[in-house]
């Protein structure tokens, strides 16, 4: 009895010497369609951009190395460490079996907290592990998480497959919602926040400073309730502005709208700087700020004053693409839909009409490459043939998930996005420095202020964050850790 009793103390002894040192919270703060520039046209106060700027580690050439560079990719990669062709999420939108599905479509499951009757919400498409999946595992599913965001995907997709929660705004019932994949019921204190704010939940959130302030109140709410940061186990809380994309695709880059927004952002980072520090402690947690996808300026900005810039209205491509398809096979329809930069064949059709699949994409190709606007239209299938850049050619393939992506990807002129000329909104979605250089910063815990200018990747900011706790990476990283 003695000897079992003593190799059980010598068991526990050699446990508690070898606990890593961690820190008590990781926090992820994402800005929607944040430009890398931005983080030095937009500093007002002494506390928000700023203060990051001065204490933090930047990495001033953070590229996003797959297309397309849109919303729920982006956060994704972010917190994966990985690409499209990977973690499995497209897009915003893509094909499942067949279907047209949201990122974060799920229809087991139904909504809580809105209107119960609508469709549920899950990462359950995320086919990788997260961050905060591996701090689950690291620490015996004892880590907390939660995510937060006015975009359900960017609340969704970065809390992992199994947090505390995560919440989005219902413009429907002006409340921030979950669905039974995380519970039958919304929290207490999610009611409560609900109620309290109803007014400012009703304002219009989506164009306005207040959307940031209701972000940044709500996870507020979210450290308080639930205790994350408060013990000797790692949690992680995932905060994305997505009224800043939101506004930006309505009004365009550096309006007075979305100025507004970004002075907004600026004070609240420096007050959720503050609130970090009193409850949590400076030294205890590690934060980093970064973007899911930049954003082209609009066409009239650009020609306004003599820039080469261009539009291409996807709709219109993909209807003439169609009639032309017709014209030469005699059967309606060969291309089922477009969506963000990609096309996808139909190939119900194609295979009822007994024609050649590659036959029928080259000619959509060769469709498709008619606007002048289009540089190239590459039958993904076959991306090795083409007389393309080798970079571009990677993030192709790193942003190519079968099944779920389109057929054909079109590679608009450099400047040019998806949109209609008269329109004064910013877009995203291609491999343009506009649209994937995004800010990289490193604050808090175990970080020496500095920068650097070499490449860096979106995928190094989850490598970076395990290797640092000493946690395995997710299951399908490639990115590599930020060694300074």
């Amino acid at each position: 009895m003695k000897k079992i009793f003593a190799v059980l103390m010598a068991v526990m002894a050699l446990s508690m010497s070898g606990q890593v040192e961690r820190p008590k919270l990781v926090v992820g703060l994402v800005v929607d369609q944040m430009r890398w520039d931005y983080l030095y046209n937009y500093q007002w106060g002494e506390g928000g951009f700023k203060t990051l700027l001065r204490d933090g580690y930047r990495c001033n050439n953070a590229i996003i190395d797959y297309v397309p560079t849109v919303t729920a990719a982006g956060h994704s990669s972010l917190y994966t460490g990985t690409t499209p062709a990977f973690h499995g999420i497209a897009g915003n939108n893509f094909m499942l079996n067949g279907k047209n599905v949201t990122s974060v479509q799920d229809d087991s499951e139904r909504g809580v907290g809105g209107n119960d009757k609508t469709a549920g919400k899950s990462p359950r498409n995320l086919i990788t592990t997260t961050i905060a999946d591996q701090l689950l595992l690291a620490t015996d599913f004892k880590s907390r998480a939660v995510g937060i965001a006015l975009k359900d995907r960017a609340a969704i997709l970065p809390a992992g497959h199994h947090p505390v929660g995560a919440y989005w705004f219902d413009k429907g019932s002006s409340s921030f919602v979950t669905s039974t994949y995380y519970r039958d019921k919304l929290p207490q204190w999610v009611s409560d926040f609900n109620k309290s704010h109803r007014k400012e939940l009703s304002m219009d959130l989506n164009n306005t400073p207040m959307g940031t302030t209701m972000t940044f109140a709500m996870a507020e709410q979210a450290l308080i309730n639930e205790g994350l940061g408060q013990d000797d186990v790692t949690d992680l809380l995932a905060v994305s502005v997505s009224n800043t994309d939101m506004c930006a695709h309505y009004y365009g880059t550096h309006s007075p709208k979305v100025d507004s927004i970004y002075y907004q952002l600026d004070l609240e980072i420096a007050h959720f700087i503050e609130v970090l520090d009193e409850r949590v402690g400076r030294g205890n947690y590690l934060l980093f700020l970064s973007a899911d996808h930049g954003g082209t300026h609009s066409h009239p900005r650009m020609t306004a004053h003599g820039l080469p810039s261009g539009c291409w209205y996807n709709p219109d491509a993909l209807t003439a693409a169609n009639e032309a398809l017709e014209k030469q096979f005699g059967v309606k329809k060969l291309l089922k839909a477009e969506m963000e930069y990609t096309f996808y064949l139909n190939h119900e059709a194609i295979d009822s009409a007994r024609l050649d699949r590659d036959v029928v994409a080259r000619a959509a190709c060769q469709a498709l490459e008619m606007p002048v606007e289009i540089q190239w239209a590459i039958d993904v299938a076959h991306i090795d043939t083409y007389p393309i850049p080798t970079i571009l050619k990677e993030r192709i393939k790193l942003g190519y998930f079968p099944g779920r992506s389109g057929d054909i990807y079109i590679v608009p002129r450099t400047g040019v996005y998806a949109g209609k000329t008269e329109w004064a909104g910013s877009n995203h979605g291609s491999w343009s420095q506009s649209d994937s250089h995004i800010p990289m910063i490193f604050m808090g815990w175990h970080v020496t202020p500095g920068e650097t200018s070499r490449l860096t990747h979106m995928t190094d900011i989850a490598a970076t964050i395990c290797s640092m706790l000493h946690i395995q990476a997710p299951n399908g990283c490639i990115g590599t850790p930020v060694l300074e």
